[in-house]
């Protein structure tokens, strides 16, 4: 999970409890490699493509994600992460992370923009990155690559690349991490 979401935010604090591993490190690094070769067959090669993953859990998935689609074409796709805390609706109920910075270093306007992210939950994330996107410029086209997307969306954003879909309870907890997709419950200290 996120480390802005393994903090203890109010109002719901406590701890997150694993419940049931869904997916293994080998499952996340074979849904990384199909959402990879699904990245280049969409957009025909990877000429205009670029990652940007959303902080603090897509940044690690977008380098991955990157290596693989260098792998696979020999093409090294430009990677960025923005923090999207100051975009958010629900500021100052979350809090900021000073570890978690903005970090685009190459044109956005006219490429084709894959945002990356662990968990697709309400899609509030997304719309803040989706925001914090047009300060840096006008992409051609913005797609969305999620590792888990969990359902219960609060606003119309549908992800075009998906590692798995994972129908959850609102007040379930899902982690991404290096070791795999964990399923869990913030259960009071």
């Amino acid at each position: 999970m996120a480390e802005r979401e393994r903090y203890l935010t109010p109002p719901r604090r406590g701890v997150f409890v694993a419940r049931a591993q869904v997916m293994t490190a080998s499952d996340v690094r074979r849904a990384l490699t199909r959402i990879a070769h699904e990245v280049i067959e969409r957009n025909r090669g990877l000429e205009r493509v670029a990652l940007i993953g959303l902080q603090t859990g897509g940044a690690p998935l977008a380098r991955r994600l990157a290596a693989i689609l260098e792998e696979i074409d020999g093409t090294a796709v430009p990677v960025g992460s923005v923090d999207v805390a100051f975009y958010r609706d629900d500021i100052g109920l979350r809090p900021v992370l000073p570890e978690a910075v903005t970090s685009i270093d190459f044109e956005v306007s006219g490429r084709v923009v894959v945002l990356v992210d662990d968990v697709l939950f309400t899609g509030r994330t997304v719309r803040a990155a989706l925001n914090a996107l047009n300060d840096y410029g006008r992409a051609q086209a913005v797609q969305l690559a999620v590792m888990v997307d969990r359902g219960h969306r609060e606003l119309p954003i549908r992800p075009d690349y998906v590692g798995k879909n994972l129908p959850t309870r609102r007040d379930e907890l899902v982690d991404v991490s290096e070791e795999g997709v964990v399923l869990g419950d913030l259960v009071a200290r």
